[in-house]
């Protein structure tokens, strides 16, 4: 007898779309589907998309909806700690909104409040180390009622003494981000910082009246995509790194991974997988952060694009239906997408492993209903700033959403689905 074909609804609740794909446990892509996010119960939107895509066995579901996972870095020394936490952070599908260095002080504690985290990275010193600035802040912390729950992942010496300070806050201590200098453990901390938003702030984000989304929320959006980009990276083998670009309304995320790493030793190692998130740079609410930034790095002229990036930021429902309007969207996101992966290797300091990108993904649905791409892979290939690292990529367009459901996939150990999944990306 044969055995039953499992078919696996993998759903994207964002703050403005819920995007569902239908997978057989084979990873073949059966169906895709969407509907707009509907808040105050989002399971509304959700059950829309399941019912287009049809008949399913299990559903897994990632979340950005509410604005996402912003976290705050507070650390001993910016140069090590907090940069160590920050990186952390890359991998973990948050928005870094602030970090702090040293000793937390008044001014410091009203900066922090005023970021609005969600969550509070609290790092500093390696193993055996320098407790006191960590202890200091964890004081601090504890004196000034912050509410947002806090991940302790510093010093293990000195573990014990800032969970009894912090005993009234919601706490999470797991193993140190920095255990020896040039030592960077991003893993338990990346996870703690997932389970914690999963489980005490996606439910207060007005989403839904009930338990059942938040139980039924397994990942952050960016977390379960940077999974996929890293399945992707594992697929691509030697061939260079993967570097995603996807142009959102609001903000552009840079996603970038490798297979192989370069063997040159750094006070904090990067890890194999990173993400950046440009807030100012978007193709609706951040369109005048694009044209700024593009007259500065003197991508285009002063003035241009300013009047076509000012009514997308004041209709932010805006729709393209003529050709012209066509080829100032596509221009704003090529021009979105050198700014951002500049940015993005800047922070990396141009390290994308031994042979460069080989493969860029283009994401986004300004991308994915565009008939011809060529100006951007040219706009992005010839950049004399990304040229000597992008100049022998691949670029392909993820037409059918398929990166956050491969992370679900691989976070619900079905490494291998995920990977046939991939397969599909390039096409159309």
């Amino acid at each position: 007898m044969d055995n039953p074909v499992v078919l696996i609804a993998c759903l994207d609740v964002g703050s403005t779309w819920t995007k569902g794909a239908l997978v057989s446990a084979e990873g073949e892509l059966l169906a895709t589907a969407q509907h707009a996010t509907t808040p105050p119960e989002v399971l509304d939107g959700m059950g829309e998309v399941l019912a287009a895509m049809g008949a399913h066995d299990e559903v897994l579901v990632c979340s950005s909806a509410g604005g996402g996972l912003r976290l705050a870095v507070v650390g001993q020394e910016r140069l090590i700690s907090a940069e160590a936490g920050y990186r952390v952070a890359l991998s973990a599908g948050a928005k870094v909104v602030h970090v702090s260095a040293g000793e937390l002080d008044g001014a410091g504690i009203r900066e922090l409040r005023a970021a609005k985290p969600d969550v509070i990275l609290l790092v500093g010193g390696t193993d055996g180390g320098d407790t006191k600035v960590l202890l200091h802040n964890a004081s601090a912390l504890a004196r000034n009622r912050l509410r947002p729950p806090i991940v302790l992942a510093g010093n293990v010496k000195a573990q014990a003494d800032a969970l009894d300070l912090l005993r009234e806050r919601t706490v999470v201590a797991t193993e140190n981000v920095l255990p020896d200098v040039g030592e960077l453990a991003p893993g338990p901390a990346r996870t703690a910082i997932r389970d914690v938003f999963l489980r005490h702030v996606i439910g207060g984000k007005g989403l839904s009246r009930g338990p059942r989304f938040r139980g039924m929320v397994s990942a952050v959006t960016p977390d379960a995509v940077l999974t996929g980009v890293s399945q992707l990276a594992a697929v691509q083998g030697d061939d260079g790194a993967v570097l995603v670009i996807d142009v959102g309304g609001a903000t552009t995320d840079v996603y970038s991974a490798v297979s192989t790493q370069d063997d040159e030793r750094r006070a904090v190692a990067l890890p194999a997988d990173r993400r950046t998130v440009e807030g100012d740079i978007g193709m609706r609410w951040s369109a005048p952060g694009i044209v700024q930034e593009a007259a500065a790095q003197r991508l285009i002229a002063p003035g241009e694009l300013h009047e076509e990036a000012g009514y997308r930021a004041r209709t932010v429902d805006f729709i393209p239906l003529t050709p012209a309007d066509f080829r100032i969207d596509l221009k704003l996101a090529g021009l979105a997408a050198v700014i951002a992966v500049r940015r993005h290797l800047t922070l990396l300091e141009n390290r994308l492993g031994p042979k460069g990108a080989g493969l860029i993904v283009l994401s986004g649905g300004v991308f994915r209903h565009a008939d011809d791409l060529s100006a951007v892979f040219d706009e992005l290939r010839a950049d004399p700033v990304l040229r000597p690292v992008l100049r022998n990529a691949r670029v392909v367009v993820d037409r059918h959403y398929v990166l956050a459901p491969a992370g679900l996939l691989t976070q619900a150990d079905r490494t291998e689905a995920a990977r046939r999944l991939l397969v599909t990306l390039g096409r159309d």
